[in-house]
């Protein structure tokens, strides 16, 4: 499996499927809560279609537990916001706890859904096994991981994939941003990082340094929460971190993305370079894990079926700050929730090369 390679092509067109209702409410570029009601209260009656949207159905109401990535979390903080909003009734809990963190929650069943940053490994889904846990893996959005340093930082250009080696790797590590290029200062490099229990943090240092979960520790602060390092680039001119997009996205005055160079050229993360795949090897899927059973809860099957259809859409508002997937995966994730037919780790399994394209498309 590439876990570089988003999709089958590059730049895939997201056209806006026609029916029913609630897909085509998402032809618009962002949902007024008008029509997001209109569209749960749809969902709410026809719960997944069969011809039942003329007859009224009991109000949904209930408790929904998500927890997992920060990084994830833009995303159903704003799915359970507006949803909430949407059904007055339901209300959707997320906690921003790290991705390990998220599995080991969901495997011993304590939550419905699960977000995060990485794939779930074959030794987290022998745990959900173990636990009686079946679930159905939703790839949900494309994110760039991205380098950002202090917005006054006027030395650091660009950097390649093995000068980022050279800042965060556990050996023979630069120590001043002279030990990276000789012509940059030597001010001490700090390290602001996601912690351990971060799919962003084992993504990273997979791809960055060969191993995954293996990186500096000195002058390093670690958080699992993307904002305390946020705060830490903006309060220190000589440091450096990496986090999802979308807090970047979100903090563009506080920090500044650094551009990276995989060996063809300098690429800034942008929407287009991310959806393309251009800005690589940072480029990678997010997820959202949903137990079976709790689709048994109209509550839970309501609000799936709604963020893989209307919500969707708050995937790239500016506010969350991703980048869509293709019409067909969306799709794909929606007819197995709608069957409630379990998956499994499709990714901890897929071959080297597949593409999202090729392992969640039947």
């Amino acid at each position: 499996m590439n876990p570089h390679a988003p999709s089958g092509e590059p730049g895939p067109g997201r056209t806006r499927p026609q029916l029913p209702l609630p897909q085509l409410l998402a032809r618009r570029s962002r949902p007024t809560l008008g029509l997001i009601i209109t569209a749960a209260a749809l969902i709410a009656a026809g719960c997944g279609g069969g011809g039942q949207t003329e007859q009224a159905a009991p109000r949904l109401s209930g408790t929904i537990e998500i927890a997992g990535s920060s990084t994830v979390f833009p995303i159903a903080e704003a799915w359970a916001e507006e949803f909430g909003l949407a059904t007055n009734g339901v209300h959707v809990n997320v906690a921003s706890i790290g991705s390990g963190a998220g599995f080991e929650r969901f495997c011993n069943g304590e939550t419905d859904i699960t977000n995060a940053s990485r794939s779930m490994h074959a030794a987290e889904e022998e745990i959900c096994d173990a636990n009686g846990v079946t679930f159905i893996e939703i790839p949900v959005a494309f994110d760039g991981l991205t380098v950002v340093v202090n917005i006054n930082n006027d030395w650091v250009d660009y950097l390649t994939v093995d000068e980022l080696a050279k800042i965060f790797g556990p050996a023979g590590f630069a120590v001043t941003w002279a030990d990276v290029r000789p012509s940059w200062p030597e001010s001490r490099i700090g390290i602001f990082s996601p912690g351990s229990d971060s799919g962003t943090f084992d993504y990273f240092s997979d791809v960055v340094n060969g191993e995954e979960g293996v990186q500096r520790t000195d002058n390093t602060q670690f958080s699992e929460d993307d904002n305390v390092l946020v705060q830490g680039i903006n309060g220190e001119l000589g440091a450096v971190a990496y986090f999802g997009f979308a807090y970047f996205i979100n903090n563009q005055k506080r920090v500044r993305a650094v551009p990276i160079d995989p060996g063809t050229g300098a690429v800034s993360p942008t929407i287009e370079t991310i959806e393309n795949g251009t800005y690589a090897p940072l480029s990678r899927p997010l997820f959202i894990y949903a137990k079976v059973d709790s689709l048994a809860r109209p509550e839970v099957r309501a609000f799936l079926e709604w963020a893989l259809t209307t919500g969707r859409i708050l995937v790239d508002d500016p506010s969350v700050g991703y980048v869509q997937l293709p019409d067909a995966l969306y799709e794909a994730s929606l007819a197995r929730v709608e069957e409630a037919s379990p998956t499994g780790a499709l990714m901890a399994h897929a071959p080297e090369g597949a593409t999202l394209t090729d392992i969640f498309i039947e």
